[in-house]
């Protein structure tokens, strides 16, 4: 019987293992502390280093996760009863709404969190911990900057005067497979002046729809594409490749903040809490700006003014998102309008 146990344990048991996109290991306590999230852990290295540094009790694992494996996972621990990560950080904020508005969250309430502006916190038990905006990148050898479009209008009339030039040569998010690159969509959607004509701009030019930042990116680096559109500029940052520049658009600039919970029942609800003020904390956001992750979006610094940009809030409002009449509709004219990567 208990062999038998087993084995029903083994198949019925979620195959987590094969979601997780990398892991790290931070600190060597005797107390485990499970935080699992979107980013790639090269980029937050730094930061997870330190947090560890002030706190020589916690075995941190961090685990890397797609964004909707993420959500899966973190979705079927609160409905199912299972133990939950200590921590979530997702890009996907729309999906962590989600998480929070089914009781999936713990409250927490501090300085930090409460000098957050109201689109950065949600309930006490969502938080936005970075400043991220959505960039127009391109290779900045192949294209002169006179070329380089600076506005959703400008890569418009790029695509139509210049189709040859871009053929199979413009890539963004796979929606399918990217909540972050749902989300960003979703976003442009409610921009009833360019979102349809982009769509079909793309289609005319055989855009390339694909999986993640760092293969947008990779690609833009060696040239299989001259443009990638609504990537995050903090992994252009990261990237440090020269070879690639990256333009605010002028029209509109999407800015995301990425969301922290801690799950219901997590087992080290306190050291949650404790690092979620330490990435709120000046030492922190400075690690994070090094890093990319954190922004000034002011307008001396962007040139870009305030009716430009578009802070991308933590509110019911993105429950709209996860509407899955909305989404069907939204997925089905995404893949009439893109090729995935890798097909002729």
């Amino acid at each position: 019987m208990k062999r038998l146990i087993a084995l029903l344990a083994m198949f019925l048991a979620p195959a987590t293992g094969a979601a997780q996109e990398a892991t790290a290991q931070f600190g060597a306590g005797e107390t485990p502390f499970l935080i699992r999230s979107t980013t790639d852990i090269g980029i937050i290295r730094p930061v997870m280093e330190r947090f560890a540094a002030l706190s020589p009790e916690l075995a941190i694992r961090y685990e890397q996760w797609g964004s909707n494996d993420l959500f899966e996972i973190s979705r079927a621990d609160c409905q199912e009863g299972r133990p939950p990560a200590d921590a979530v950080l997702s890009s996907a904020v729309q999906q962590m709404v989600w998480l929070v508005n089914a009781a999936c969250a713990a409250p927490h309430r501090s300085e930090a969190t409460a000098a957050l502006p109201a689109s950065r916190r949600w309930r006490d038990e969502l938080w936005g911990v970075t400043t991220e905006p959505a960039v127009i990148a391109y290779n900045a050898e192949l294209l002169d900057a006179e070329d380089v479009p600076r506005s959703r209008f400008a890569l418009l009339d790029a695509l139509r005067e210049r189709p040859g030039t871009f053929r199979g040569r413009i890539a963004t998010y796979d929606i399918a497979e990217s909540g972050l690159g749902y989300l960003f969509a979703y976003s442009d959607s409610l921009e009833a002046t360019t979102f349809g004509a982009l769509l079909e701009g793309f289609s005319r030019v055989d855009a390339v729809a694909t999986c993640c930042s760092a293969e947008i990116i990779s690609g833009v680096a060696e040239g299989r594409y001259l443009i990638a559109y609504n990537v995050l500029g903090s992994y252009v940052a990261s990237a440090g490749t020269p070879k690639v520049g990256v333009v605010l658009p002028e029209d509109y600039t999407l800015v995301l903040s990425r969301g922290y919970m801690i799950p219901r029942g997590a087992a080290q609800a306190g050291a949650s809490a404790r690092l979620l003020d330490f990435l709120l904390g000046a030492e922190a956001q400075s690690l994070l700006a090094s890093a990319g992750l954190v922004i000034d979006m002011d307008a001396e610094e962007t040139g870009l003014p305030s009716s430009a940009r578009r802070f991308i809030p933590l509110s019911p409002v993105l429950l709209v998102a996860r509407d899955p009449n909305r989404r069907a509709l939204m997925l089905q004219v995404w893949s009439e309008s893109f090729r995935p990567a890798g097909t002729p």
